[in-house]
């Protein structure tokens, strides 16, 4: 019998938006200069095409179309129903992998948050992929477009809450960094790409007449995170090599690809091509 193969994967999630299917697209074309085999799963019963071609695609399993028709919900509750679905129905997924162990795996995952923040199928579908898909290692990403100063502290209770529900080593990404400039002016993007020391939040948060009332939960909820000082965003403009190449190197450090005798170490050494 051939020994087990260590897969590696990426768990790439967010709200609708913020890019994930972009990334997909990006960081495969980026990989496989690096020589890797990957393959694109897409996961979004509601994404009707992708930019890539995708190597196994859920809509041949559910869509969210064939859901709405068939019992009447709304793209919210067609949404949660196809991935419940998905989620009671591992095997499909299991068996369509199978083919696929020892490449690796990049999942474009649907964009509703509260998959990924509330539902508890995700972990059943993590747990199915675990023990019947041959995924060694994984790691899940957190997306979130660049935002106000006073929606930060919700995207970072959101980031939070996404660690602890999928329960995997995490690599928050702060994408569209390159189009910063559209959503205003961010004075010093570094300073909320570390998430630490949010009293610059605060300042903000006092200075808004319509959240004064709010000042005294306002606190609470920086004071926590500050507390859990877990969150940290990586940038990323997907159009740039480097960009993409510094990423790949903190996720490769994630998920231990990096210490695997593949390319990651060819990766890890060498300048970004």
């Amino acid at each position: 019998m051939a020994p087990p193969l260590t897969t590696y994967a990426q768990l790439v999630l967010g709200p609708p938006g913020s890019g994930k299917t972009t990334y997909c697209k990006g960081m495969a074309e980026f990989l496989r200069g690096l020589g890797r085999d990957v393959v694109i799963i897409n996961l979004d019963p509601a994404a009707p095409t992708t930019p890539y071609p995708a190597d196994i695609d859920v809509a041949t399993l559910v869509s969210t179309p064939e859901v709405a028709a068939a019992h009447g919900l709304g793209p919210n509750g067609s949404l949660i129903y196809a991935f419940e679905y998905l989620a009671a129905n591992t095997d499909w997924l299991v068996a369509a992998l199978r083919p696929h162990r020892g490449k690796y795996w990049l999942f474009d995952m649907p964009g509703q948050v509260e998959l990924s923040t509330h539902n508890d199928a995700i972990r059943g579908l993590l747990a199915a992929l675990t023990a019947g898909g041959g995924c060694g290692s994984r790691r899940s990403t957190s997306w979130t477009p660049p935002t106000a100063r006073t929606s930060w502290v919700a995207v970072l209770l959101v980031s939070i809450t996404v660690m602890f529900q999928v329960e995997l080593p995490i690599v928050n990404v702060l994408s569209k960094v390159d189009l910063v400039e559209a959503y205003g002016d961010i004075e010093n993007i570094e300073q909320y790409a570390e998430g630490m020391d949010l009293d610059y939040l605060l300042t903000a948060l006092d200075e808004d007449p319509r959240l004064a009332k709010h000042a005294a939960l306002n606190r609470a909820l920086v004071g926590l995170i500050d507390d859990y000082s877990h969150v940290r965003f990586q940038t990323l403009s997907i159009g740039s090599k480097e960009s993409v190449g510094a990423l790949a190197k903190v996720i490769d450090k994630a998920n231990g690809y990096m210490f695997a005798e593949m390319d990651a170490a060819r990766l890890m050494a060498a300048p970004v091509p």
